[in-house]
């Protein structure tokens, strides 16, 4: 019988798929979308706040445990008093829990932000990761569409405050939904929700694809094939006509929409109240080609009560092999009066949405938004011996504000530039032994140089020019780099 073979070092060097590693470039770039982005959230009055990782798993509510193990999406395990315990799936659900414990000592209504990593155990892909950060904002205990808008709005202000350049803000109400499957006599649970899932991959299959999914079914390219609601030619011509609803402004949308099922009593209530939505947002100074009405949008089939809104990126992606991707929707949120009421068995109403800060990240390291990201200025060491000089020129340009190192390895001047190039530096010092007799240093633009040698045609031509290289009086190191660092911006 074969022994179990010991694995090797290098094999146990191995991570979980959808937990990502994060260098510096993503890292910061996540670091200051949060700040931006919670700085929007305060500005408009929100208040932060912190809840632990784990929650007891039947309080997530989305995920209740309905084996032994409750895995199901979530990560588990039995803590010491043998309940089940699971790390939070988002942001929203400990905010329930929160709310419902401390609701008679809370201002009310209650407006609070909150970030931080969550986790799901889901299949991961493109942008999609099992461990990400989110950046929530939330409003419990206010009705109507005013707390609805105000989040629309925020919504939008904070992907702009992130970073995002082309992105829209895609607004329905589970109202107007309803009303349209009222109005084509779609009773049955289950048919309702396959019609909905159809209208969800309009932007993906298309009117074609969605038509298939409305009718019989549809196979992919894989070979799958998708049960479909059963409709027939004219109701899914109904459906598709609603699906199709979506014009250049939110006005013209209304006008759309109202014409284009028959008038019932949800969606009565629907087209009225992203009417209210709609003079809101005006107020509110949300512009009509940022924030759209959709009607195509669904979430959460199970979890949102009134309006629902996503936001999405605009610009065309695509992988190094340049090979278009997906990144889908980068945040979301809607109404959810059920979640906290559950708790307190008295109506507590609720509206507020996530922004997928890792996704977010990714999607702007795919279209190169992060590579511009400058490292740290490094201070070369060509003597052992003056090494304490070295930090002391490192520790002036700290003192000054600008991010600085000193080289610790133990090579030469070729492999030290090297290295300063792979930190994306964006200048070096050099203080070698003609510097150190006439009281100055050399400090080369690491970014200016390379622009320049692009142009020189030979080695000789390069000694002599040194592109991007200055020798200045040591006082005037820092007044140089800051120049410098100014003119790369």
């Amino acid at each position: 019988m074969a022994k179990n073979k010991k694995p090797s070092p290098k094999s146990l060097a191995r991570k979980p798929r959808g937990f990502p590693d994060k260098r510096e470039d993503v890292l910061k770039a996540e670091l200051d979308m949060i700040e931006r982005v919670t700085h929007v959230y305060r500005l408009w009055g929100f208040e932060g706040i912190e809840t632990g990782a784990f929650e007891y798993a039947d309080a997530l509510g989305k995920f209740l445990p309905d084996q032994d193990r409750p895995n199901a999406g979530v990560f588990s395990l039995q803590d010491d008093d043998e309940q089940w315990i699971s790390l939070r799936y988002d942001l929203t659900a400990p905010l329930a829990r929160f709310a419902a414990e401390h609701w008679d000592t809370l201002p009310k209504p209650f407006r609070r932000f909150a970030y931080g990593p969550v986790w799901r155990n889901e299949k991961p892909g493109p942008g999609r990761f099992r461990e990400f950060m989110h950046c929530d904002a939330d409003t419990v205990g206010s009705k109507g569409p005013a707390a609805d808008a105000e989040m629309i709005a925020m919504m939008a202000e904070a992907l702009k405050a992130a970073g995002a350049k082309r992105f829209n803000v895609r607004v329905n109400t589970r109202d107007l939904m309803s009303g349209l499957l009222d109005s084509i006599d779609a009773r049955d649970e289950g048919t309702r929700l396959t019609i909905l899932r159809a209208l969800d991959k309009l932007d993906r299959l298309g009117l074609s694809g969605v038509a298939d999914l409305l009718g019989e079914g549809r196979e992919d390219e894989s070979g799958d094939y998708t049960k479909g609601a059963g409709l027939d030619a004219d109701r899914i011509k109904r459906v598709l006509a609603f699906a199709e609803s979506g014009k250049a402004s939110r006005g013209e949308t209304l006008e759309s929409l109202a014409a284009v099922v028959t008038s019932n009593e949800a969606y009565d209530q629907g087209i009225s109240e992203l009417r209210a939505i709609d003079g809101l947002l005006a107020a509110m100074g949300a512009p009509d080609d940022v924030v759209v009405f959709d009607p195509t949008i669904v979430r959460g089939l199970e979890y949102y009560t009134g309006p629902v809104y996503e936001g999405e990126l605009l610009d065309e992606i695509t992988d190094e092999k340049g090979r278009p991707v997906r990144i889908g929707s980068v945040g979301g949120g809607g109404r959810y009066d059920g979640l906290v009421s559950r708790f307190r068995g008295e109506e507590i109403p609720a509206t507020g949405f996530s922004l997928g800060i890792s996704r977010l990240a990714a999607a702007m390291s795919m279209t190169g938004e992060l590579d511009g990201l400058s490292g740290p200025v490094v201070v070369l060491v060509l003597d052992r011996e003056y090494v304490d000089d070295s930090h002391r020129l490192a520790a002036e340009l700290r003192s000054a504000g600008i991010r600085s190192e000193v080289y610790m390895g133990s090579s030469g001047m070729r492999p030290q530039m090297k290295y300063a190039d792979r930190r994306g530096a964006p200048a070096v010092v050099i203080v070698g032994e003609n510097e150190r007799e006439n009281g100055t240093l050399t400090i080369k633009d690491l970014i200016v140089g390379a622009e320049k040698a692009k142009a020189i045609q030979d080695n000789t031509e390069w000694r002599e020019s040194r592109p991007g290289q200055v020798e200045v009086p040591r006082g005037e190191m820092v007044a140089t780099i800051k120049g410098m660092l100014e003119a790369q911006e």
